[in-house]
C-alpha cells in the first residue's frame, strides 16, 4: 500500500441544533484523542442551527484549543453540505466524519488513525460485524439499515456491510480523488466510500460501535431519503460499470 505516515487528523462534525449534545461529545473525543496522542483538529460545522449551538462552540473553544468551529455559508443546508463544507474548512491529511450526539465512539477514531497510517487510504468501521456493536438502535431504522446495506454490498459486491454509516475516515488524497460530490444530504455517507472503492483506493473494515443520542432528536428522515440514497447508488453503480475506468485513481 502506498500510503505513507500522516501529520494531521481532521475530525469533521456536522451540527444543526446540537447544543446540548456537543459539550459532552467535545469532551469525550478531545480526552481520548489527547490520552492516544494523535495530532488532531476538530471542526465543528454549524448548519443552520437555531438554538445555541455557535454560542455554545465559542464558549467550548477555550477548554478545547484543538476546536475549529466554522459556519456553513454556503448559501443552502444539509448534511452533505455541511461535511464538505468542514472538509473544505479543514487542514488535515486525513479525515474522519463523526455526528456530534456521541453516538460514534471517540476510541474508534483512534482506531481509524492508526490503519490510515499503515498504509490504508480508508477505513470503514462496521456495526455489524464480529465484534461491532449497537446500542437503542430504534427497530423501524435497523430494519431499513440491513436491507439498505445487503442491496449496497450486492449490487456493488464488496464485502463491506455497513456503507450507510457516516463514521468512516480517509486520507485527504481520497477526498480530493472522489471529487466533485453530488450528495447535499445524508447520501454523502455513501457517495464518498463507494465511489473510493470503485475508485480504486484501498480500505479496511473493522468493527465498531454505536449508541443512540442522549440529547435532541435525529436528524435522518427516512421517508426523506429513499430516493436520494438510490440516485446516488445508481449513479456511482453507473460509473463502476460504465465509466471504463476513467475516473479511477492513477
Amino acid at each position: 500500500m502506498p500510503g505513507g505516515p500522516l501529520t494531521l487528523l481532521s475530525v469533521v462534525i456536522p451540527a444543526r441544533d446540537e447544543e446540548e449534545s456537543l459539550p459532552p461529545t467535545l469532551a469525550s473525543l478531545t480526552a481520548h484523542l489527547e490520552r492516544e496522542g494523535v495530532p488532531h483538529e476538530i471542526v465543528v460545522v454549524d448548519d443552520g442551527s437555531r438554538d445555541r449551538t455557535w454560542e455554545v462552540l465559542q464558549e467550548l473553544k477555550a477548554r478545547h484549543p484543538a476546536l475549529a468551529p466554522t459556519r456553513n455559508e454556503s448559501g443552502t443546508h444539509g448534511f452533505g453540505r455541511a461535511v464538505v463544507w468542514g472538509i473544505d474548512h479543514s487542514r488535515g491529511d486525513a479525515v474522519v466524519v463523526m455526528m456530534a450526539d456521541a453516538s460514534d465512539s471517540p476510541q474508534d477514531a483512534v482506531t481509524y488513525w492508526r490503519l490510515l497510517n499503515q498504509g490504508y487510504d480508508c477505513a470503514f468501521g462496521s456495526r455489524f460485524v464480529s465484534g461491532g456493536s449497537v446500542h437503542d438502535y430504534p427497530r423501524v431504522k435497523l430494519l431499513v439499515n440491513r436491507l439498505a446495506n445487503l442491496l449496497v454490498r450486492i449490487g456493488f459486491n464488496i464485502p463491506l456491510n455497513d456503507t450507510t454509516n457516516a463514521f468512516k475516515a480517509y486520507r485527504r488524497t481520497v477526498i480530493d480523488g472522489c471529487r466533485p460530490f453530488l450528495a447535499p444530504h445524508f447520501n454523502l455517507t455513501v457517495e464518498i466510500p463507494l465511489k473510493a472503492i470503485v475508485r480504486g483506493y484501498s480500505y479496511a473494515i473493522t468493527p465498531i460501535s454505536w449508541r443512540n443520542r442522549r440529547h435532541g432528536v435525529a436528524k435522518l428522515k427516512i421517508k426523506e431519503m429513499g430516493s436520494r440514497y438510490f440516485f446516488i447508488c445508481a449513479y456511482v453503480w453507473l460509473e463502476k460499470y460504465f465509466s471504463r475506468g476513467d475516473y479511477r485513481r492513477k
